[in-house]
């Protein structure tokens, strides 16, 4: 089974940010939970743009695949 790129730093972001917003109501301090909550979304940004790239160039490849070898 193969995972696609940029799903693991997403699914950790998820987790990091959930986790920062369920910090909310601890003693913890305000800016330990922020910089979880801040982690966790830069996570999730990173992850998202990777996979939207691998994206645009597994379809870049397979438009060039189609135009060697037309499939009908």
């Amino acid at each position: 089974m193969r995972i696609k790129e940029g799903i693991v730093p997403t699914v950790l972001g998820t987790v990091v940010t959930a986790t920062g917003v369920a910090l909310r109501n601890t003693d913890l301090p305000e800016s330990y939970r922020n910089g979880l909550i801040g982690f966790g979304l830069a996570n999730i940004a990173l992850g998202s743009a990777e996979l939207v790239s691998n994206n645009m160039q597994h379809r870049r490849i397979m438009t060039k695949m189609t135009k060697m070898a037309p499939f009908k």
